[in-house]
């Protein structure tokens, strides 16, 4: 199982809420592959200068992945 992927350096503070969301389907695409073993989070600590809306995104996004 691998866990995280979500860039909290560049994209989660700097990013926009479309930045974010892409960020989000590319690691999907890239760990889960369809067979399971891929929890959905930050690399790291999501730190206070990330904008709240872009924490909704993340999860947003994963919430509509399958729907893409």
């Amino acid at each position: 199982t691998f866990w995280g992927g979500i860039d909290t350096q560049h994209v989660l503070p700097f990013g926009s809420t479309e930045d974010v969301k892409r960020e989000v389907f590319q690691r999907i695409d890239d760990f889960y592959g369809g067979k399971g073993g891929y929890v959905l989070n930050a690399v790291h600590n999501i730190l206070p200068e990330v904008p709240p809306q872009n924490i909704l995104a993340m999860v947003e996004a994963a919430k509509n992945y399958k729907y893409r």
